[in-house]
């Protein structure tokens, strides 16, 4: 057998669609690692999940925990505003999801025992509070645990022939210093296993939030000379062949002609097996292609979410959920974008709640008027919150909140949620649950139910051991 997993006679026939022209569409599209999809799992109960990652750590008090009572260094300079439920408020700056609370609910008590951003994106995107032996902070290894999005991947049959069960958007998370976040890939899985990352975006060391209209540095404020592309049509491959290292990236616009070609005369000679299909269907199928397409939409529906990285993002998310994919994980922002150290106000006031208030609410005025919204979960959530009490860095000029696993507020829509629901209360501080407190392992557990797997579902490592789905209880106190 191959790293791989094939038997090597597979593995030349792929040598040889390498040298024709095809293979690289093929491992752009994640064909080996979302389609073997195991029997028996759980019947579906049609339903969707869009997971949107707030990397770095939303502020729990700045945003839907709001401590107006506590003392001023604690509850910060925002004012808390009625939303349509009676009794839940949110905070000032957050205006169209309050206009739309009837359509989502919060959970204020989520909470794990890590302060650091590498093992918080490692735990809420894997879904376990505990790091593996031999967790390293600056690089996945096989050895970690599988992410959300590769499980769902892996165990998820392909809704459409020519798209994977689940994809990541709008890049990989990398850290500014260049190295790569863990807990975003296949890990125990498989390297064949790893999410399909769509790579629009554009890693820039620079910036943070949502470019062109809210570029900025946490410490500088606004950048004008730093907006990176957001190219929708770069397809990542996986790093999971053991021959030739293909490139990370390849351009889809670029190769499309050849590529569509070749893959016609290798799908009429047998030289691809029922996998690599997809390459062929998505390459003839201007319908599915759409879906990668979000600035060709009409200019109300790109004004409604917003002509910027996370509008962009949240559009595709939908179009990608309409087309057929199963899970779809939006990173709004880069690699630590919502991590407010410093002037935790004015970026989270002018450059991070306003793009994200308004493509979220209109994802779910989207999904709602395209009657997704009853068959797709929408979470979001961070790698943790954000400390009480506010501080101020050596250096800084304005102060901020540091990191705090002790709790976080994940906020859910769609499936069934129960509109304006609250799980969970924070002590007086917003530092520690008072009530119902939950794990990541629960949130991970809602995601996996709204996909349809059931409780008792069991995955299989590269050594075929069987693995629990479910390492918690699905958050149901917010479902109707």
């Amino acid at each position: 057998m191959s790293r791989s997993g094939h038997t090597p006679g597979y593995q030349l026939s792929r040598r040889a669609a390498i040298r024709a022209g095809s293979l690289g569409l093929l491992g752009g599209l994640g064909m080996d690692r979302v389609l073997r999809a195991q029997e028996g799992t759980a019947a579906t109960r049609a339903k969707n999940v869009i997971y949107i990652f707030l990397s770095g750590g939303l502020s729990q008090i700045d945003s839907f925990d709001m401590k107006p009572e506590a003392p001023a260094e604690i509850r910060g300079e925002f004012r808390p505003i009625p939303t349509k439920t009676p009794g839940l408020r949110v905070c000032e700056h957050l205006p169209e999801l309050a206009k739309r609370s009837e359509r989502w609910a919060i959970c204020r008590s989520i909470s794990h025992g890590s302060n650091e951003h590498s093992d918080g994106h490692y735990i809420m995107l894997t879904g376990r509070s505990s790091l593996p032996p031999g967790f390293d902070r600056s690089k996945p290894k096989d050895s970690d645990w599988p992410s959300i999005a590769a499980l769902a991947g892996r165990m998820l049959p392909a809704k459409t022939p020519s798209l994977p069960p689940a994809m990541i958007l709008p890049e990989k998370l990398i850290h500014r210093t260049g190295r790569t976040i863990p807990g975003q890939f296949g890990g125990l899985l498989g390297r064949q296993h790893d999410p399909f990352f769509l790579e629009a975006s554009g890693f820039n060391p620079k910036a943070y939030g949502a470019y062109p209209e809210y570029d900025f540095h946490h410490a500088d404020g606004p950048i004008t000379d730093a907006e990176p592309p957001f190219d929708t049509l770069n397809l990542s491959l996986p790093d999971t062949l053991d021959f030739d290292r293909l490139n990370d990236r390849l351009q889809l616009r670029n190769l499309f002609d050849g590529q569509q070609r070749h893959l016609r005369l290798a799908s009429e000679s047998g030289g691809m097996d029922r996998y690599g299909q997809m390459a062929v269907d998505l390459l003839s199928d201007q319908t599915t292609q759409s879906a990668f397409d979000v600035h060709g939409v009409d200019a109300r529906t790109q004004d409604r979410y917003g002509r910027n990285a996370f509008g962009w993002s949240l559009l595709m998310a939908r179009q990608l959920i309409e087309a057929g994919v199963r899970l779809v994980q939006v990173n709004l922002g880069n690699n630590e974008t919502w991590d407010t150290h410093q002037a935790v106000f004015p970026n989270l006031r002018n450059y991070l709640f306003p793009p994200m208030d308004r493509g979220v609410a209109a994802l779910l005025d989207d999904l709602t008027d395209r009657g997704l919204l009853d068959e797709t979960l929408v979470v979001m959530a961070s790698e943790f919150g954000r400390t009480p009490k506010i501080s101020q860095l050596s250096g800084a000029k304005l102060p901020g909140r540091d990191h705090w696993g002790a709790v976080q507020t994940v906020w859910l829509a769609g499936a069934g949620v129960t509109g304006g629901a609250v799980l969970g209360a924070t002590d007086k501080l917003g530092g520690h649950p008072t009530a119902d407190a939950r794990r990541p392992e629960d949130f991970a557990a809602t995601i996996y139910d709204a996909l349809g797997f059931s409780s008792d579902t069991l995955w299989r490592d590269v050594k075929d051991r069987p693995m629990p789905m479910f390492l918690g209880k699905p958050l149901a106190e917010l479902f109707g």
